[in-house]
This record gives C-alpha cells, structure tokens and sequence, in this order.
C-alpha cells in the first residue's frame, strides 16, 4: 500500500550525510541518526523521485513568526507534499494526516505507516518540509541560510511549529476543508515536533502520534546515562560474552595505541580506508557502530544480533581486537569503505542544520561515567559544548529553554490538566525511550510501547512477516485515532444541528 518504508534504505541514505559532534558528548546517533553534511542531503533529495500520487508544492512561508521588525516579514519557498489519494474529500470532514517533517529532507520521509493511516481513514496527506532542510532554505540557498549566527537565527522547532500551523490552515482553507480534523504524525524529533503541535495549537491539530519522542530528555528529568544503559543492556542481553568483549577493548585499544606502531597496527585490524592518527576516532567509529545497532535493532535486520554474533563467532584463539574488529564488520557502519572501515568526521560542522538546533535549543545531556555502561566514561559537559558552540557558530546553549517552551517537569501532573489526544509510542529497546513518555499521562494522552521494537518501528510499512506484538502496537493506535475522529465529527454533527436549529 503506497511507498514501501524500511529502515535499511534510510539509513544507507544517512549514512552519506554523517553525524553529530562526539567531541562535545558521548557517541550517540541524535534521534533519527541525525547526519550532518547538509549539502549532500540536497544532492541526494534531487534523486529521490515521488510516485506519482504525490506531488510537491511550495508555499510562500514568513520567516520569523513571532516579532514585528521589517526583516521579520521576508519570506522563503517552504517545500509540502500532498497526496489525495485515499481523501473522500472536504464535504465528508475526512482527515488530514500531517507530517512534521523533521531534520531530514521531506521526500525521505513520504512511506510508511501514515499512508495505512490515510488508507483507512480516507485521509489527505500532508507532509511539511522542517525549515533548512532539503529544499525550504530561508535567503534563497544553503550558502546564506548557513552564512552566519543572524541567518542561522529562525531555525528554532517554534518557528518550525508556527510553520506548520500556518501552512495547514493555509490549505484546509484553500481546500475548503476547515472542517476536516487534523491528526499529526511524526517519528524521533519530528515526534517531538508533533506532540508539541497538538499542546501549542490544539485548535489546528485534533492529535498527534509521536513516535519514539524523547521529549523528557532535557534538564535533569532523565538521568544522563540512561541513553548508553539501554544500549548496554541491548548487547548484555543478547549475548554476556559479547557485552564483556566490547567493555574490555577499549582498554585494549588504548594499550596498542600507546604502543610504537601501535596506531598503525589498529589501522590494519579495524581495516581502515585511512591511517588512523589516535585512538579516539577509532573509539568514537566503535561507539557508533553500537549505539546505531541498538537504536535500529528492529526486524529483520537485528542489528544487535549481527554484531554479536560475528564477535562470539570468531575461532576461539581470536584476540579482544579481532573479535571487535569483526563485529564492526557486520554492523551497519561495517565496510562502507568498500573492502575498508571508513573513518568519519563527528565534529561540529557550521554548515550542518541540526548542529545549529543542538547548539542552541536541543541541548540533550546525554552522557555516561565508567562503569555504569559498556562504554568508556563520557560525561555530558555544558561547559565544553558550550565553548565549542560559540567557536563554531558563535551562540551559547540554552539548555533550559525546551522545558520552559514546552514543559516536561512533572509532566504527568501538568499535561493532565489540559492536554489531550496524544499517543507516545516507544519501543523500549530503543535507547531514546528513556527519554520518552512510558506511562499514560490521563485517559487520552497515553503510552504505547513495546518490550521489542527499537526506534521509530511503529511508523514502518506493515508487512506480512510483522511480529504479532508490533501488529498489536499498530492496532491499538489505529483504534485510538478512530475515536480521535469519531468524538471530532460527533461535536461537529452537533455543531452544525445546533446552528441550524438557532438560525
């Protein structure tokens, strides 16, 4: 049904963009694997080609929503997909599924899971492109909008939200579909993105399904480690002998470093592309080879299984660096060089859109001490990612500002006072659950999880050969938007009775 979605193919197409800064925390892939390299993501968006029932506009958008200079009323070309396929049209008040696009550009993220949604609704579908990002540059290109901090200084997720309801009020009026209910949908930040629509603009948007959204993992509402735990406890229970391998090498690593010759000994057992000029790049590749087999062990690639498997199943006379070197070689990050192990650039890049975004407001503070995890110790550091934000980009981090913006503390008490309509959706293999939303909030905004996905799965195509626990996961959030629409038509019936009956 629609375009098929698999995690393979998108992180292939990731992994050409690569990544966030390590160098100011620990190894992590920011939520969807958030890859810089933010030319590249252009170059590659031109090759991906939309079947034919989806069809990409612009729309005039205002760059800064929320002050009344004379700059704040230019505007730029913000890229949006339609697709009235499945829509039994504005008369029926049919829904309008929304997409809040994220940090990548919009025609990554055209399948899955929200095309089914549309199917049975008879929905419209909607997908926004995040401004700077793909093709809904501010100034006209890349190369101004990256220029420097001032045109740097619209790409908050407040504009990307007052974006978003700006543009679909714009269409369901062009549409003459303002009667028609809205149910916005999004994965990893772009699940941020759409619970904090629903809270911001509950008159635009009837409910949100925010997958995988780690909105809590700010401040102090999450422990800093709980990111690296879950993935440590990923690998420990697949296989112990391979947890205690990974936790050994790095000293390992270190001794053969420290060696004559000892970085170009480590070249030749990792295999890779280029001669190896410390131990910390090496480390920091082996880092994300596991935090990205964690973070996607979803079936059927299992990503987990794979790299253990190929480090238990080396012979037994294999060394702790031969048995590491081949998990690497089975992860996803494994021979992306060819016959050789790339080694990436995970520095902060000023050309790089969702730097901008961790450099200002998604300060996530994500880190790990020595024993608590697999890893070697890499405690959160403000003040180091804050002297490398102003080098980079001169601009301070405000860690605080997401919670202020959108709350968090406490969130069970507050959201229940006055939220609704929002569905949290986690797998709890998933290292970014932690910083999720696990328990129902009130009777409508509420967790739904799985023991066994990892991120973002629910939002995938469905296929036959779908696990019976992520078919349940699936269903019961297809049952809670039926009622989302249902309760929305019921109170516009009696809206449109009661007028008729006062006219």
């Amino acid at each position: 049904m629609g375009l098929q979605f698999s995690f393979q193919p998108l992180l292939s197409i990731l992994l050409l963009l690569l990544v966030t800064a390590t160098c100011v925390s620990a190894t992590y892939p920011p939520m969807s694997m958030r890859f810089h390299r933010t030319k590249s993501v252009t170059k590659i968006d031109s090759l991906v080609h939309l079947q034919p029932d989806f069809v990409a506009y612009n729309y005039t958008q205002t760059l800064d929503h929320f002050n009344y200079r004379p700059e704040s009323y230019a505007t730029f070309q913000q890229k949006y997909v339609l697709n009235f396929k499945y829509w039994g049209g504005p008369n029926t008040s049919s829904p309008i599924f929304v997409y809040t696009g994220a940090e990548l550009p919009i025609t990554f993220q055209i399948a899955g899971f929200i095309v089914e949604l549309a199917s049975r609704f008879n929905g419209l579908l909607l997908y926004i492109e995040h401004r700077y990002y793909g093709d809904s540059m501010p100034f006209g290109s890349e190369d101004e909008a990256f220029k420097n901090a001032s045109t740097y200084g619209y790409l908050s997720s407040t504009q990307a939200l007052a974006d978003y309801a700006q543009l679909i009020t714009d269409v369901k009026k062009n549409l003459s579909a303002e009667n028609c209910p809205v149910i916005a949908v999004g994965g990893s930040y772009g699940g941020m993105l759409s619970s904090w629509l629903r809270l911001k603009y509950p008159h635009i948007v009837t409910g949100a399904l925010a997958s995988s959204a780690p909105i809590l993992y700010f401040d102090d509402i999450t422990p800093q480690n709980g990111y690296h735990v879950v993935v440590t406890n990923d690998f420990r229970g697949y296989s112990e002998s391979c947890y205690n391998t990974i936790k050994q090498s790095w000293n390992e690593i270190n001794r053969v470093g420290a060696v004559a010759n000892g970085l170009q000994d480590l070249s030749r057992i990792f295999s890779t592309c280029s001669p190896l000029d410390s131990t910390q790049k090496l480390k920091d590749l082996l880092s994300m080879a596991y935090v990205i087999s964690a973070q996607y062990d979803n079936p059927p690639e299992n990503w987990v299984s794979k790299v253990c498997s190929a480090i238990d199943g080396t012979p037994q006379e294999t060394d702790i660096l031969g048995r590491v070197a081949a998990g690497l070689n089975a992860s996803f990050l494994g021979g992306r060089g060819g016959p050789c192990n790339y080694i990436f650039d995970f520095n902060l890049n000023n050309k790089s859109a969702w730097d901008w975004q961790t450099c200002t407001e998604m300060v996530m503070p994500i880190g790990h001490g020595g024993n608590d995890t697999m890893f070697e110790a890499w405690p959160f550091d403000l003040n180091n990612l804050t002297s490398t934000c102003q080098a980079v980009f001169g601009v301070t981090p405000r860690p605080h500002w997401i919670t202020t913006e959108f709350g968090g503390h406490d969130i069970k008490s507050v959201l229940g006072k006055f939220a609704s309509n929002i569905i949290f959706s986690n797998g709890l293999r998933d290292p970014y659950s932690v910083g999720g939303v696990l328990q129902d909030i009130s009777d409508t905004v509420v967790a739904v999880y799985t023991n066994e996905g990892a991120h973002g799965l629910d939002l995938s195509s469905s296929s036959p050969s779908d696990p019976d626990w992520l078919v349940a996961q699936k269903d019961k959030e297809i049952k809670i938007i039926q009622f989302w629409i249902a309760e929305y038509n019921a109170r516009l019936s009696t809206t449109k009775t009661g007028n008729r009956i006062g006219s």
